[in-house]
């Protein structure tokens, strides 16, 4: 894709939503970095149903640490792969209050170094809660930036080194939510929305889905009674 086309690209998207975020529902960045473990392979809906229980009981790196594994458990069980996710959220917990004070840090390295959060996190974590312009990229960004020829790449690094190449600066602090939503809610992975999308004239992709026709009921067949339809003024007679 050409440079004016990514400009035009992420103009467009920024038109239709000038101030982006996360979907996950967080007050700190404890919070969401917590959120953010929990959410690999669930979805944010999911997350927050259950961080909203969570939240007002324990919401800091003690408050967690005191609940436990088990009962942490308890808050989380309706989510994906709980039990694993509950052991890591304890352990970042443990390892934040012993190495930094309770405090989230601020460096991928530091960041990368917590049980549960590799490069995706961390870089959500960088983004969203420090204001740093790292673009994570998870399945919907790589479907969007193989599909649209934005950033093609074989693999989640390949796609986030060729963003942060192409994304012009202007547009770098918001890009990873602009695409994630796009990818979530209109370049769908089984069926793309492509007919509604803002970008579909710049977009790469080959096999783009066209407009249907609505569903119109069809009309009603006549009634094979062997005898004429009467209606209601002669039966009367």
């Amino acid at each position: 894709m050409k440079r004016d086309e990514v400009v035009e690209l992420f103009t467009r998207l920024r038109e239709i939503n000038p101030h982006p975020t996360t979907e996950l529902a967080y007050t700190t960045p404890y919070e969401l970095l917590v959120a953010v473990v929990l959410s690999a392979q669930a979805t944010d809906v999911g997350v927050n149903k259950a961080t909203r229980k969570l939240y007002p009981v324990a919401n800091t790196p003690q408050a967690i640490l005191a609940l436990g594994e088990d009962g942490l458990k308890k808050y989380i069980s309706t989510i994906g792969l709980y039990n694993a996710k509950a052991k890591n959220v304890i352990a970042l917990s443990r390892l934040l209050i012993e190495q930094h004070d309770g405090q989230v840090p601020r460096t991928r390295e530091a960041l990368e170094a917590l049980p549960g959060v590799g490069r995706k996190t961390a870089n959500v974590m960088l983004n969203t809660a420090f204001g740093e312009p790292t673009i994570a990229v998870d399945t919907h960004i790589f479907r969007v930036a193989n599909r649209t020829g934005l950033a093609p790449g074989k693999d989640v690094r390949a796609v986030e080194d060729k963003l942060v190449k192409v994304v012009p600066p202007e547009f770098k602090h918001d890009a990873h939510h602009w695409l994630i939503l796009h990818g979530r809610y209109v370049c769908t992975a089984r069926k793309p929305h492509c007919p509604e999308c803002i970008i579909r004239d710049l977009c790469r992709y080959k096999f783009k889905t066209v407009a249907r026709l609505s569903d119109a009921p069809a009309p009603a067949k006549p009634r094979k009674t062997g005898k004429p339809v009467r209606s209601s003024r002669q039966r009367d007679r």
